[in-house]
């Protein structure tokens, strides 16, 4: 009975469902206003406290349990959000994203039982050269999910555009994402290789996975 009624209650989302259409046809998908201007200013505070009261750390490649620091690679320093966190902008922030994943999972199977998301701090010139998000010993990563939470004013000539390379139907086509303020991006982790380019001033965003099993 219970099933029966959840099956009525659904119902369709077209925001979400642009998401999956881009992801089925190009492998990503990239949504500007996923977060609502407020949330992104109190996302935008709560980080810059945070990374001012020393909280962050420097930005390691691996997985959370085999991490090695390379400058020549990734120049953030992240904070991982705790799933239990009482910080009430971080709790919207994670009923959106589980909003979206209930909606994902609902409509194309896809699995996704677990997610982890950690701030991210671009200081001025660094960057994190091309990869992909998936390890060799741990491969539950289905989708990325980058949310920008830089100023109002930010512009292309900026930087800190992140990089996608798609596969076209001549050849690699890079597709470029410029940061601004509110914009998500969600992509297939194990398929698109992607890079942040550097900036010329201070780069904020929320990054994580949404994971299988």
């Amino acid at each position: 009975m219970e099933e029966l009624f959840e099956q009525l209650a659904f119902s369709i989302n077209p925001l979400y469902e642009s998401v999956i259409d881009d992801i089925l046809q190009n492998g990503h998908s990239v949504i500007d206003g996923f977060l609502e201007e407020n949330l992104v200013h109190s996302l935008r505070t709560d980080l810059l406290k945070k990374y001012e009261d020393d909280c962050f750390k420097k930005a390691a490649i691996g997985n959370r349990t085999n991490e090695t620091i390379k400058k020549g690679i990734r120049g953030d320093f992240i904070l991982w959000i705790d799933e239990h966190t009482t910080d009430y902008s971080q709790r919207l922030f994670l009923e959106r994203i589980n909003d979206l994943v209930v909606y994902l999972n609902k409509t194309c199977f896809l699995g996704i039982l677990r997610k982890e998301f950690h701030y991210a701090v671009y200081p001025e010139g660094k960057f994190y050269k091309r990869h992909l998000d998936v390890f060799e010993n741990d491969d539950r990563r289905k989708l990325s999910v980058v949310c920008n939470l830089n100023e109002d004013d930010w512009l292309p000539e900026h930087g800190g555009e992140l990089v996608l390379y798609l596969e076209g139907a001549t050849g690699e086509v890079p597709k470029t994402v410029y940061p601004f303020p509110g914009r998500a991006v969600v992509f297939e982790s194990r398929v698109l290789e992607h890079e942040v380019k550097a900036a010329i001033r201070q780069r904020l965003s929320i990054t994580g996975w949404l994971k299988t099993r």
